[in-house]
């Protein structure tokens, strides 16, 4: 599944900025969300190291989002 989520993330990757409408906008951060919470799933035996790096996917999508 991550790989059928990240591949569609990748064909999908210039739409769904902030400056194309709410519906568009509500998309792209529900895909960064569920980016972040799977690569939190694949981290999770190293929590410090998981939530970090959910962290920090989270923060970079939504601020690439917002600048896209």
């Amino acid at each position: 599944m991550r790989l059928a989520w990240f591949s569609w993330l990748l064909r999908h990757f210039t739409e769904y900025g902030y400056s194309q409408g709410l519906l568009r906008a509500a998309i792209g951060t529900l895909a960064v969300l569920v980016t972040a919470a799977l690569v939190w799933f694949a981290l999770h035996r190293n929590r410090p190291a998981a939530t970090a790096a959910a962290g920090l996917t989270a923060a970079l999508g939504i601020g690439w989002l917002a600048f896209h």
